[in-house]
């Protein structure tokens, strides 16, 4: 998170520890240490010195330059852990409140969008990889984090290790899907990119798992093979399995499982998008 030659201050070095002790995810702590980063460049002094009252002026300062309220409440949270654990004055933040996010529908392909989408994938790993997140629902996140282990052929799951929210959970996989799966295993083995037990989707680096942004960069390839012109993202497909399987009527509750929703409101927002239910 910090590069060797950079030299890290006390202040931060204890947050950094703060949040090891309590295993936030990587991502998260980057996101944290960026909120306390935008403080101090806002105050020009040391974050640990702002008052109640420069927080809030700080917050204003935020939504005057137009931060989205996703990038605001985040930012939020991190000085929220900042100021309550690591300096353990969590009543300065009394007055920064989060912001309410506007609630969006998302973007769901066709049957016959998804199919023309994975078709025009530039080559059988990309092809094999959007099939899996469209199959079985999986985040773009969790599609990387595969190994060749977590297929199960004889039960026809796909475990799904330490997801969002760092639970794990099992995806069902569809016999279409397992031949998809054979067919990429045989060719990424015979070229020597699958190694035994490794990622069943390496990066060109083959101790390396490919990366959200290379899946995404081949979808939007695909995408425009395929003259795709909806806003089409890895997650799309995600969106689109859990719309197509509610158009099936399958019930919601098993689709929240299916999606490791934690709460199923969060799965009901898909009954706004399904066509057989409008």
């Amino acid at each position: 998170m910090e590069s060797s030659s950079q030299v890290v201050s006390p202040l931060r070095q204890r947050m950094i520890e703060d949040m090891r002790m309590r295993k936030l995810c990587e991502k998260t702590q980057v996101a944290y240490i960026r909120a306390v980063r935008k403080l101090a460049a806002y105050l020009k002094r040391s974050p640990d010195t702002a008052t109640a009252e420069e927080l809030r002026r700080f917050q204003l300062y935020l939504v005057d330059q137009g931060t989205s309220p996703a990038t605001l409440n985040a930012t939020i949270m991190g000085l929220k852990f900042f100021f309550d654990v690591t300096l353990n004055r969590g009543e300065l933040m009394a007055k920064m409140q989060s912001v309410r996010m506007p609630r969006t529908l998302p973007v769901v392909l066709s049957r016959d969008e998804v199919a023309r989408l994975i078709a025009a994938a530039p080559n059988l790993k990309s092809q094999t990889a959007l099939s899996i997140a469209y199959g079985t629902g999986l985040r773009a996140s969790e599609v990387i984090a595969l190994k060749v282990g977590d297929i199960d052929s004889e039960r026809m799951m796909l475990r799904v290790e330490q997801g969002k929210g760092q639970k794990d959970r099992y995806a069902m996989l569809s016999p279409i899907l397992l031949e998809r799966l054979r067919c990429w295993w045989r060719l990424g083995h015979a070229q020597g990119k699958i190694l035994p037990g490794g990622w069943l989707f390496p990066g060109l680096n083959p101790m390396d798992p490919v990366t959200t942004r290379q899946l995404n960069r081949a979808i939007h390839a695909a995408a425009e093979t395929a003259k795709i012109d909806k806003r089409v993202s890895m997650h799309t497909l995600r969106h689109s399995f859990a719309t197509h399987l509610l158009e099936q009527k399958v019930d919601i509750r098993v689709i929240q499982v299916m999606l490791g929703h934690k709460k199923l409101e969060t799965t009901a927002l898909y009954t706004q998008v399904a066509t057989e239910r409008l």
